[in-house]
């Protein structure tokens, strides 16, 4: 059972497309290596053709509990607030919201389409601002679904719980993650990863290490170099 897409895969994906905006969303997907949130939230403005590069908005919502009597934070699981010991049967729920941005550079091939699709009027705009796509998360994931079913691609079993999933927007970010780990595994270029991606702990980044084998196999290989004395 597969781990990941290939690129040419996703060729395959991009194939099974009917139009422009489709066709952009996945190209946008895996060679920008963002999040399927992020790329719907994307604006004309966000993209600089002179520079090549796009600003990548991201919204973190956090919900965070509370003890009505004293305040004290909670966790989901708390019976009692660990604070004043009272019995946890109502708790207040406050919604934080934290904003990040990263500039992200794109390559000459998604420029082109991008910019064909906006001289096509591709864009919808919407609350006064002019979106790349102008669809929702549930008709993103819907797009690549059924792409992927048409191309007949395999489904895709997550490496850390073992769980079967069908081809998602997600994947196509997973499948640039481990490009560019493939490419360059060194430190630095973990750290560049990271910075990349928008991933707040190195861990998340470092697991794409083990996803695309190569850790395994370098371990596997020096077993073999020489004698053991």
């Amino acid at each position: 059972m597969k781990t990941y897409l290939e690129p040419s895969e996703i060729s395959l994906l991009e194939n099974e497309t009917t139009n422009l905006r489709d066709r952009l969303l996945i190209k946008l997907l895996f060679h920008l290596g963002c999040r399927i949130s992020e790329a719907l939230a994307l604006k004309v403005e966000d993209i600089d053709f002179n520079h090549g590069t796009i600003i990548i908005q991201h919204l973190k919502v956090n919900l965070q509990l509370s003890c009505t009597a004293c305040g004290q934070r909670l966790g989901r699981s708390h019976a009692f607030c660990s604070k004043c010991g009272v019995k946890v049967e109502k708790v207040q729920a406050e919604q934080q919201e934290r904003r990040r941005q990263r500039m992200l550079p794109v390559d000459a091939d998604t420029l082109v389409m991008l910019k064909e699709y906006i001289e096509r009027g591709g864009p919808v705009l919407r609350d006064g601002k002019k979106l790349i796509f102008g669809i929702n998360r549930h008709r993103g994931w819907q797009l690549i679904k059924g792409c992927a079913e048409r191309a007949n691609l395999p489904k895709l079993v997550n490496p850390e719980t073992g769980r079967i999933h069908n081809v998602s927007p997600h994947k196509l970010r997973d499948a640039f993650a481990v490009r560019a780990v493939k490419m360059d595994d060194s430190g630095d270029g973990l750290r560049l990863l990271q910075q990349h991606l928008g991933h707040a702990s190195f861990n998340t980044t470092a697991k794409y290490r083990k996803v695309s084998g190569k850790e395994h196999k370098e371990w596997y290989q020096k077993l073999w170099e020489r004698e053991i004395a």
